[in-house]
């Protein structure tokens, strides 16, 4: 594969992702776009970062599955590769914005404030 190639599949799959968080922005966020590993971390009585690691461990599940048939000679479309991978690289992705939003917050000196309580 040739550099050209590789930055062209690259850039393609990394715009895939950014358009599927768009498109799940509308699905599952409000304005806080971390609202469902917020709350999923008061019902489960964890932290927002193991939250998002049990929703994201599925998607890893579902990649290690997909490389298991791939290694049985089953033929996987290129499609369902491309949702999987892309799904473990949107969650890594939220993971990003959690542990840099949480340093922003830190670094600014403030104390987030949970999830649906008044920031102002």
């Amino acid at each position: 594969m040739t550099n050209e190639e590789f930055d062209k599949i690259i850039g393609t799959a990394i715009s895939r992702c950014m358009d599927t968080l768009k498109v799940k922005q509308g699905e599952y966020a409000t304005e806080d776009r971390l609202h469902n590993f917020n709350v999923a971390a008061r019902l489960l009585s964890c932290t927002p970062h193991t939250a998002l690691a049990g929703m994201m461990a599925k998607h890893t599940v579902s990649v290690y599955d997909l490389i298991q048939r791939h290694e049985k000679d089953e033929h996987i479309p290129i499609e369902l590769w491309r949702e999987k991978i892309g799904d473990s690289i949107n969650y890594l992705l939220l993971l990003t914005a959690m542990v840099e939003g949480e340093q922003a917050v830190r670094d600014s000196g403030e104390k987030e404030k949970p999830d649906g309580e008044d920031k102002g």
